[in-house]
């Protein structure tokens, strides 16, 4: 998963050679997404019918083929296809990796495996761009290291699902993912989907387009400062979500979302000084925000959801969420165009922060709508 994020810091030094504009960027980012929206729809549940390995096996052999797309990018089209199998790589490991850990966990260790397999996704999410940060700014040949380092972890990880033994009683058959809501779900599925496409969008922008504003706004063009602002927001989403388990479902994406809008009301703040601890601040805020509101949002639609219907349900709030990641971020690049960078950061941060209070006033209202039938019966 850490390669998914490893070219972020590395996209400026792209944009210097290859003459193009933070727009061009967004996209060449967002393209990932439609790689994981592949992977989910056609082969979320293959690992179900044909074994866990084989399949983590296949993301692995995405994500080496996107290394190496990446070791001898010479263009956009050639960035835009690294993308796309970093997309299917992250797609296949997302739901079949998360399913190994919670089934090769001995039963002591049931009930942390599912918070081991979030850490383990979210963490790695912020790992990639501190690695590639680090390596591009200390390290040399800065357009292909972290590429290769990258490769050589992939094989180390081939190595450990080939040790590791399969967890799968392949029951099932091969089909095509469906994606649907029941409708007494529909009501806690929309608040929570649009507390997660909120939140997931301001991990696009940041994954996308923070090394753009530390150099174009706050004048910083350190790539190892670029990875640590990315990866923080990744950290304490994955903390956040840890912490967090003991709380109400719905109360806690009421929490999550106030919390995230916070974050962009920092970020905001932060564009307009320039300021470089702001931005960090409002990645560390709103990584916190991202976090609860997204794990406890699946967590209370999981709790309405027919038990022979989760599947789909989660696919379909997983697909929420990477819509999110690449459409707000593509109007972002387009925004930038025409007000500039600036003033398109103040915009998305306005536009997610009201996304967030409209999810808060929406829990609210309906808590307070509960208590008034509770007291009346």
């Amino acid at each position: 998963m850490a390669g998914t994020t490893l070219p972020t810091p590395i996209y400026p030094l792209y944009a210097d050679r290859m003459h193009f504009t933070v727009l061009t960027t967004t996209v060449i980012y967002a393209t990932y997404a439609g790689g994981v929206l592949v992977a989910l729809v056609l082969f979320g549940r293959w690992s179900d019918a044909i074994g866990r390995r084989p399949v983590l096996w296949a993301g692995i052999g995405f994500a080496v083929a996107s290394a190496a797309v990446f070791l001898s990018a010479d263009s956009v089209a050639v960035l835009l296809v690294g993308r796309v199998l970093s997309g299917l790589s992250a797609g296949l490991f997302a739901g079949t990796a998360t399913a190994a850990v919670i089934e090769a966990a001995p039963p002591s260790w049931r009930g942390r495996a599912s918070s081991v397999a979030a850490v383990s996704n979210v963490g790695a999410l912020g790992i990639g761009p501190l690695l590639s940060g680090l390596l591009v700014e200390y390290a040399p040949e800065p357009l292909r290291l972290s590429f290769a380092v990258h490769i050589v972890l992939a094989v180390l990880a081939a190595v450990a699902v080939a040790i590791a033994p399969e967890t799968s009683p392949r029951h099932g058959r091969i089909t095509v993912q469906r994606i649907s809501v029941p409708p007494e779900v529909r009501p806690v599925f929309l608040i929570a989907a649009v507390a997660a496409f909120a939140g997931f969008a301001v991990t696009g922008l940041f994954t996308a387009v923070a090394p753009s504003f530390l150099a174009n706004i706050v004048g910083i063009d350190n790539h190892a400062v670029a990875g640590v602002v990315v990866g923080s927001i990744f950290a304490v989403s994955a903390v956040a979500q840890i912490v967090s388990t003991g709380l109400a479902p719905e109360r806690a994406v009421a929490i999550g979302c106030a919390i995230l809008a916070a974050g962009m009301v920092t970020l905001a703040v932060a564009l307009h000084l320039s300021s470089l601890i702001g931005v960090i601040l409002a990645a560390v805020i709103s990584g916190v925000g991202q976090g609860i509101s997204f794990s406890r949002g699946l967590a209370a639609v999981m709790e309405r959801t027919p038990t022979d219907r989760r599947a789909e349900v989660s696919s379909t709030y997983f697909i929420v969420v990477y819509v999110a990641i690449a459409l707000p971020v593509v109007g972002e690049g387009l925004a930038s165009q025409v007000w500039g960078l600036r003033a398109a950061g103040l915009n998305f941060a306005v536009i997610v922060a009201i996304l967030a209070t409209m999810c808060l006033v929406a829990i609210l209202t309906r808590e307070a709508r509960d208590a008034r039938r509770e007291i009346s019966a």
